[in-house]
């Protein structure tokens, strides 16, 4: 995604979705003279993110990227590590990421592909599901597939006023935890809001679950499980 981006010094870049920081913080170290805005809705993450920068040229600040008004040809570069999926409204995002971005701007995004070519979901909602039975989430509704596709994601982003639209596959293992009970835990935690749907007993038993998921994938360079993205790239 890094490369992708392609960083310059003395460009202006916008981190959309910016979470606890990470992807901005990245750039800037990796090309000094650039300047960068991380907005995300999170005050939680982005305090996190305020903390692990520094003295960066970054600022962080809590905003809805769909709507927030950044000022026309304000950046050259909007980015984003799986946070434009979660967008309400995709055709008036990408507009006003559009407006913000200058003429011969780029978009680059890290976004999911389907459930098939993600063994991590997968297996997070398999071991869930065998207590909580629940469909994968639609590919058309706000949430991790709603830009697998690329035609969709191609008509979106012109209809926006971007060009040249192209996606190139990223497939990666992700490193969940050094072990399974510390992978546990944390996918716990990230799955909160299906753990909230069951009793006590079900919580204990999709907690096992997980953790027999987890010491399945387990090995010495920790818990691993595959991936596969799309990096979408377009020009304003």
């Amino acid at each position: 995604l890094i490369a992708a981006i392609g960083a310059q010094p003395g460009e202006r870049i916008l981190d959309v979705g910016c979470g606890s920081g990470g992807l901005a913080i990245d750039l800037l170290r990796g090309t000094p003279g650039t300047t960068a805005l991380g907005v995300d809705l999170s005050t939680a993450q982005l305090e996190v993110a305020r903390q692990q920068a520094g003295e960066l040229p970054v600022t962080f600040a809590q905003a809805d990227a769909q709507v927030h008004d950044f000022g026309a040809h304000s950046f050259d570069v909007i980015a984003s590590r799986t946070g434009t999926m979660f967008f309400t409204d995709m055709a008036m995002a990408f507009a006003n990421l559009a407006k913000a971005t200058r003429p011969g701007g780029r978009l680059v995004m890290l976004v999911w592909r389907g459930i098939e070519d993600n063994e991590w979901l997968r297996e997070f909602f398999g071991a869930i599901g065998r207590v909580l039975p629940m469909a994968p989430p639609p590919a058309d509704a706000p949430g991790p597939f709603s830009l697998s596709d690329p035609d969709r994601v191609r008509d979106l982003l012109h209809a926006a006023g971007w060009a040249d639209v192209a996606f190139a596959p990223a497939d990666e293992l992700l490193c969940l935890g050094p072990d399974p009970d510390s992978t546990t835990t944390f996918v716990v935690g990230q799955m909160k809001w299906l753990f909230n749907k069951l009793d006590d007993v079900g919580k204990r038993q999709a907690e096992a679950n997980l953790h027999e998921v987890m010491a399945a994938h387990a090995g010495e360079d920790g818990v691993l499980l595959g991936s596969g993205a799309w990096i979408v790239t377009a020009r304003r």
